[in-house]
């Protein structure tokens, strides 16, 4: 494998500098936009959630692992899940041993609601963005996405986190 070059590395610690400024402003919509349900979800089970509602019926194990962390850190935010409506159990249609896990109806809402809102906010900073940026922002943001593993959002219907 060849070096990275002293040149290369300043690039990549200047973007990731850029990137972290940038998440900072993305937390701020993020907490803004939940800010009228946090009595009823955290930000972490809001983020499960939506793992759970973009991939859909989903075991443990695999819940954990998109969300980066332990088993028994999912299935506790799933049991909380459960206790305010927000999450389903039911058992595997492709195999009746095991259990999968999906959000409610009401768990569909919130999370319909909270994104709404994360994409006003959203737009409105986009809106303010001189207009030249914006299709490389578009072009840079996919190709982070997408080396993240996070699924897309395309519509005004999709999911955001």
């Amino acid at each position: 494998m060849a070096a990275v070059s002293p040149t290369a590395d300043a690039e990549i610690d200047a973007l990731v500098g850029r990137l972290l400024t940038a998440s900072r402003a993305l937390v701020g919509v993020s907490a803004r936009s939940l800010a009228d349900v946090e009595d009823t979800v955290t930000l972490s089970q809001f983020r499960t959630l939506v793992v759970l509602d973009s991939h859909g019926p989903t075991r443990l194990a695999q819940l954990a692992e998109r969300l980066g962390v332990g088993p028994s850190t999912a299935l506790r935010a799933v049991d909380r899940l459960i206790a305010t409506g927000h999450a389903e159990r039911r058992g595997s249609e492709v195999d009746r041993r095991e259990v999968v896990i999906e959000t409610s109806e009401h768990g569909r809402a919130l999370v319909a609601e909270v994104t709404q809102r994360r994409r006003a906010a959203i737009e409105k900073i986009v809106r303010t963005m001189p207009a030249e940026h914006r299709d490389g922002l578009v072009a840079a943001l996919s190709a982070f996405a997408e080396a993240a593993d996070e699924p897309p959002v395309d519509s005004a219907t999709s999911l955001g986190w």
